[in-house]
């Protein structure tokens, strides 16, 4: 499947900017199942200083904001070719050793509810690929996807606790759970090709976990499916922070507003 990607994000300032930097990582990842077609970037008020591969693959583009600067606006676009894998990336790549994945973070570290979640799924059967399909279904189960109710610094614990929360809190939980099984767990920050609208008002997230004999396997709790071609996988990490899209600093007494618009849809290959 061939998908069509415009993600704009802008940023207005309430007083101009000192100095600001922001790291992007808003670039798809070439990898199985997965193949760029064309990816630009248009800056308004930024320019790039420097572009890097991280520790997980993501691409990196690292900007400065113009001194003075009140409005600043990042603009990617582009095609992307995607494969219907069943979820499957396949075997680990990466500057991280496997292990690494299996190491809680303060975003995903288990408490009393994420504990008895893995419990449950370990009693649910031998399978490891069936624990993890029956983990995603509790989940689902237990926690709604409420927006509005959660943020960047929620935890996993937290999250499951209340009972409600976003794409970027099932898919910490769901990480949370599985490295409480001694299953490496990553999370997964994308672009998914919803089937009854183009625009959307967010970045989508998942989670991936590694299973012996098939490398690393996507689950996406929020929808009750794992990955298939309407997704775009952009960036990986131990948890959100590791692939958030945008972060950064400023300096000055400035507090900004941040706008994003995204359409996500399906183009017709070239013959």
């Amino acid at each position: 499947m061939r998908l069509s990607v415009t993600h704009t994000t802008r940023y207005v300032f309430t007083e101009p900017v000192v100095h600001a930097l922001q790291r992007i990582r808003l670039t798809p990842k070439r990898t199985q199942g997965q193949e760029i077609i064309r990816w630009n970037m248009e800056l308004e008020h930024a320019r790039v200083e420097l572009e890097y591969d991280d520790q997980h693959f993501n691409h990196v583009t690292l900007l400065s904001i113009e001194p003075g600067a009140r409005e600043v606006m990042v603009r990617c676009s582009g095609e992307v070719e995607t494969q219907d894998n069943a979820g499957i990336i396949g075997r680990h790549s990466g500057h991280l050793p496997l292990w690494s994945f299996l190491g809680q973070t303060a975003l995903t570290r288990p408490g009393v509810r994420l504990r008895a979640l893995a419990r449950d799924a370990l009693a649910s059967g031998s399978d490891p690929l069936e624990r993890l399909h029956f983990l995603s279904r509790e989940i689902a189960a237990h926690v709604a996807y409420e927006t509005g109710r959660t943020g960047v610094e929620t935890t996993a614990e937290e999250a499951a606790v209340a009972g409600h929360g976003v794409c970027q809190d099932h898919a910490h939980i769901f990480i949370g759970a599985a490295r409480a099984m001694d299953v490496p767990a990553r999370y997964v920050s994308g672009y998914l090709m919803m089937n009854d609208r183009i625009d959307q008002e967010a970045t989508h997230a998942w989670a991936e976990a590694h299973v012996d004999g098939l490398g690393w396997v996507g689950f996406d709790v929020s929808n009750g499916i794992s990955p298939d071609p309407r997704y775009i996988r952009v960036a990986t990490g131990r948890d959100y922070r590791d692939a958030a899209p945008v972060t950064g600093i400023l300096f000055g007494t400035s507090q900004e507003n941040l706008h994003v618009a995204i359409g996500v849809e399906q183009q017709q290959a070239e013959q």
